[in-house]
């Protein structure tokens, strides 16, 4: 876990952590701890992982080319919430569970990754979690099956945090329920990052923070079929301020949180007027319909970056999708059974930064980069946001790129996910197509801030198109025993072409 910067007082942190283990005290339901381990062989060609084997992960990644990894897992959840109308007086709405899921990766060379490390606790509706868990943000369908949220997809591994969320709708009492709220807000730690003072243009290496809150609120009473969801999240990489910028910089610690917090721009002597940090996020809708047989959720999330939205300047971007789900799943028979479809089209290739755009301060939204942050929205290495924003690392050969850190943010994509079963096999697949224009860096175009344009000198990145494929099947054998296989390959011309073959056996206990 990333180290204490020196102003937290890691008490603090220690003590919520002796919370939430103490609730084991007083928690009388016992729930057994779960364990899996797991072996995987992989190989892959063209000394690439496949796009769909190492995104949206969480940071769990095989080695390029021939490799072996095992997997460990330990997890207690909670106990099940009693009815509101139950006598039971052993069951309690005080509880804990923890997670913890490690990789070791053998192959061309060794590491370790830690997906996740966590305490948690439960106090009514509301969760505690300490530690690093498997976080993303986001209103969509199903997080495995999606191309990703915009804000946090599940790319990266886990921010270590320290967060209190309602995770589930929770339908207020008042007007018959007919409203629902969940939410959360964290404080976590990215550890230290390279970051360069855009007054005098020096790097420096410092500790960073990790904000996130959001709130979605479900228009509808829980029995009714049609129901209306809506909401935002917002988050921010923060800290070091007073480091960096020395006494021209006259926040507190703590107005500079309040500042974050409520994403107010900040104006000090050599500190031109700007957001502290850098923030992002998405403004989300959706409509559900639950028929008879299926459920239908329709969704969009709207990206903002550095302000454009709120002019509606670059309304034209966003993830807009479809999920239906088969509610009849478990009651049918037959050779193929489909449990989930899952439509979606991801689009960032306005950004408010054409001529014709509407004038906005920030000009165009330059989607995951960040002049003050070099690695932009990155985490341990990896997009924090979603995968099809390209890092420089993993593009292909010959296209036309800057200086940045991701040099494809420019993106049209159609994407499918399906799970379902045939015979005795769960199976999971996605296939994404996308056509990628570089950067407004690299368009004809150039970047943009209110009036001034940057205009590119250089080359242009050439329209890349780019086909992605995923499939992997999973069947029960027997005394917890599970085995499997994933395959993966990409075609186009965006990614280095790869192919990748997963045997997978597990066993529970």
């Amino acid at each position: 876990m990333t180290a204490f910067p020196s102003k937290i007082n890691p008490k603090v942190f220690y003590q919520l952590i002796c919370f939430v283990l103490m609730c084991n005290i007083v928690s009388a339901q016992k729930v057994p701890v779960k364990f899996e381990l797991e072996s995987q062989t992989i190989g892959t060609t063209n000394g690439t992982v496949p796009f769909w084997m190492r995104s949206n992960q969480f940071g769990s990644v095989p080695l390029s080319g021939l490799s072996q990894s095992f997997i460990g897992k330990a997890y207690k959840d909670f106990s099940p919430l009693p009815p509101k109308d139950s006598t039971d007086k052993k069951q309690k709405l005080l509880d804990w569970g923890f997670g913890f899921e490690g990789r070791g990766n053998l192959g061309k060379g060794t590491n370790f990754q830690l997906v996740e490390a966590y305490v948690k606790g439960r106090i009514g509706i509301f969760n505690l979690i300490v530690g690093r868990n498997k976080n993303v943000m986001g209103l969509n369908g199903d997080t495995t099956l999606s191309v990703g949220n915009f804000a946090v997809s599940g790319n990266a591994p886990g921010v270590p945090r320290v967060e209190i969320s309602i995770p589930d709708y929770y339908a207020i009492p008042v007007l018959n329920k007919l409203f629902a709220i969940k939410g959360n807000i964290l404080h976590g730690w990215l550890g230290k990052m390279n970051i360069q003072n855009p007054v005098n243009s020096e790097f420096y290496y410092q500790s960073t923070f990790f904000h996130q809150k959001s709130l979605y609120i479900r228009l509808g009473k829980p029995d009714w079929r049609f129901k209306m969801h809506g909401g935002f999240n917002h988050q921010a990489f923060w800290g070091s301020e007073k480091d960096i910028f020395g006494p021209s910089f006259r926040l507190s610690d703590f107005e500079t949180f309040k500042y974050v917090m409520l994403g107010k721009a900040y104006e000090g002597n050599g500190y031109y007027t700007s957001k502290i940090g850098n923030q992002l996020g998405s403004l989300d809708i959706g409509a559900e319909y639950n028929f008879d047989k299926i459920n239908v959720l329709i969704y969009r999330q709207n990206f903002y970056d550095v302000g454009a939205l709120s002019k509606l300047a670059n309304i034209a971007d966003g993830l807009t999708g479809v999920t239906i789900t088969n509610k009849n799943f478990s009651k049918t028979s037959g050779l193929f059974k489909w449990k989930k479809l899952l439509v979606e089209i991801f689009y960032s290739k306005d950004q408010a930064g054409y001529p014709w755009s509407k004038l906005t301060k920030s000009g165009d939204e330059d989607y995951y980069n960040n002049f003050y942050y070099k690695s932009g929205w990155s985490y341990m290495n990896k997009g924090l946001g979603n995968a099809l924003i390209t890092r420089r690392e993993d593009i292909k050969a010959g296209q036309e790129i800057r200086n940045e850190y991701f040099v494809n943010n420019r993106v049209v994509a159609f994407h499918l996910g399906i799970e379902g079963s045939i015979k005795d096999w769960e199976v999971l697949t996605k296939l994404t197509y996308s056509n990628n224009y570089g950067t407004f860096g690299t368009s004809d175009y150039g970047h943009s801030l209110g009036e001034f344009v940057h205009l590119n000198k250089g080359g242009v990145f050439d329209k890349a198109d780019q086909f992605s494929f995923y499939i992997e099947g999973m069947k029960s054998f027997r005394n917890g025993i599970n085995g499997g296989f994933a395959t993966s390959f990409d075609q186009g011309e965006l990614l280095d072409d790869s192919f990748g073959l997963m045997l997978k056996l597990t066993k529970s206990f």
